[in-house]
């Protein structure tokens, strides 16, 4: 973590420095800060914990397929390309375990350290590292369906007994009799 100063805020503001070690940060080193200057990086990195939602997301230490494309711009760096990605969770109708790929586009400015934006939220390149994580969770989150499902004609648990509907379509019950009329019931068989 490092300490730097903001002009608006007036204080001192912690930031979390990127970890170098991880297939999520790049170097912007080789670009200067030449505008026009372009890399180009494939690479393929280990998912992080907890991107996605409660029932469907990336399984971490899942490999994740990254193609950008990194040029230099007069503000900093324009990350521009795609992340294929594995999507691990659970049906919403029937709870049985899904699996999907997904693949997401990325494009992001990341700053130089000095220039400032109207947006207090704008990415920053921190000692000539990018943490690509903070994009990719976003994009991700916002690619993958609110209701995830096994199958677009999913036809969820039974109400009464819980049974998969898509394995027992044809199930049946006993008729229902209501709790209040249980003793009324005796009565008519005998």
């Amino acid at each position: 973590m490092t300490l730097s100063y903001h002009p608006m805020k007036g204080s001192a503001v912690s930031r979390r420095l990127p970890d170098h070690r991880s297939g999520l940060v790049l170097e912007t080193h080789e670009l200067g800060r030449r505008a026009g200057v372009v890399k180009h990086v494939t690479r393929t990195a280990d998912s992080p914990e907890g991107i996605g939602i409660a029932m469907i997301g990336v399984p971490p230490g899942s490999a994740i397929d990254l193609d950008l494309t990194l040029e230099a711009v007069v503000e900093g760096v324009l990350v521009t390309g795609t992340a294929e990605v594995s999507l691990g969770g659970q049906c919403a109708r029937c709870l049985e375990p899904i699996s999907d790929t997904a693949e997401v586009d990325l494009q992001e400015l990341y700053l130089f350290p000095g220039k400032e934006l109207d947006d207090d939220e704008a990415s920053r390149i921190e000692e000539e590292l990018i943490d690509l994580e903070p994009l990719l969770r976003d994009a991700v989150v916002l690619e993958l369906p609110f209701t995830p499902l096994c199958r677009p004609d999913c036809a969820g648990l039974c109400p009464t007994c819980g049974a998969n509907l898509n394995r027992d379509p044809g199930h049946g019950h006993a008729e229902a009799t209501d709790a209040r009329w249980a003793g009324l019931a005796a009565w008519q068989q005998d």
